[in-house]
C-alpha cells in the first residue's frame, strides 16, 4: 500500500486533542474521516506527536497508507476539500518509503509557545494565545529557563498520566523572547527537543511565568527541577497558547 507523509496545520479549539476520541471530535479523527470519503474504509494515521485539547499545528506530521496510487498534490486537495469546514488543512503531501513513520523516524519536535501581553481582550487571538494583564521579566525568564536545558530527570515537569518509560529526558532549547505581535507585546518561547514529556511544554512555560512575574527567583527553577517532585511546579499553563511548530527528520520529506 502506497505511504504518504502529509504536514498538517490545525486549530486546536474545536478539537479535544489530536487523538481519536469515542465521542469527541479530535484532528485524527477529522483525517480519518476525510480519508474515508477517498477510499471507503476504516484508516488509521500515525502523527510525530499527540497535541493536547486546545493546542495547536503549524507543522504537525502524518503518515496515512492507501490503496490507490494517488498524486500526492491530487490526495492533499482531495482531503482539504473533505476536512471542511474544519480548521485543518493539509499544506504537504509526498510519497514516502513503506518503512517511513511519522513518529518512530522523527529526531526532533519544536513547540512554540505565545504569551500576549495585553490589558483588553484578545479578539483576533483569542483562544491561541495566554493572555496576561501584567509584564513579565524576559532576562529573569531565560535565566530560569537555561537551568532546564541539557539532559534531566524531568519529574517535576511531568503530568501525573504521563505514559513515558522514563523521566529523563534531553532538552535541546528552551528560548525566551519578547516580539511586538499585532495584537500587543508577545513573550514568545521556543522549545526543541528529540521528544517531550506529557505537559511539559506547559509546566514549563507556567513556572517560567511564575520567574517572570517575580513570584519565583530565577534559581528556584533549579530547585524546582532537582526537587524531582511534581508539587514542585508551577501552575500549568493553559493549552491554547501552544503550537506545534516542527518536526524534524534525518531527511525532510517535505523538502
Amino acid at each position: 500500500m502506497p505511504r504518504y507523509a502529509m504536514k498538517v496545520e490545525y486549530q486546536g479549539a474545536p478539537f479535544a486533542g489530536w487523538q481519536r476520541q469515542k465521542d469527541q471530535p479530535s484532528v485524527q479523527g477529522a483525517i480519518e474521516a476525510a480519508l474515508a470519503r477517498l477510499e471507503p474504509r476504516d484508516h488509521t494515521i500515525a502523527a510525530a506527536g499527540r497535541t493536547d485539547t486546545g493546542v495547536h499545528g503549524l507543522g504537525q506530521v502524518a503518515h496515512c497508507d492507501m490503496t490507490k496510487d494517488w498524486d500526492p498534490f491530487r490526495l492533499s486537495e482531495a482531503l482539504n476539500y473533505h476536512l471542511k469546514p474544519a480548521p485543518v488543512a493539509i499544506v504537504a503531501c509526498v510519497r514516502v518509503d513503506d518503512d517511513w513513520h511519522a513518529r518512530f523516524s522523527a529526531i526532533e519536535r519544536q513547540y512554540l509557545f505565545r504569551i500576549l501581553i495585553r490589558r483588553a481582550p484578545a479578539t483576533h487571538d483569542r483562544g491561541q494565545v495566554w493572555q496576561l494583564g501584567h509584564d513579565l521579566d524576559v532576562d529573569a525568564m531565560q535565566e530560569g529557563a537555561n537551568h532546564l536545558i541539557g539532559k534531566h530527570d524531568f519529574t517535576t515537569f511531568r503530568s501525573s498520566i504521563c505514559q513515558a518509560a522514563s523521566p529523563l529526558k534531553t532538552l535541546d532549547e528552551l528560548s525566551v523572547e519578547r516580539v511586538q505581535g499585532f495584537s500587543g507585546p508577545e513573550v514568545r518561547f521556543h522549545v526543541r527537543a528529540r521528544s517531550f514529556l506529557h505537559n511539559q511544554v506547559r509546566s514549563f512555560v507556567g513556572t517560567l511565568e511564575r520567574v517572570g512575574a517575580g513570584a519565583w527567583a530565577p534559581n528556584d527553577v533549579k530547585t524546582a527541577l532537582e526537587a524531582r517532585d511534581r508539587a514542585a511546579c508551577g501552575p500549568v499553563c493553559p493549552g491554547h497558547g501552544l503550537y506545534l511548530a516542527r518536526v524534524g527528520y534525518p531527511s525532510d520529506p517535505f523538502a
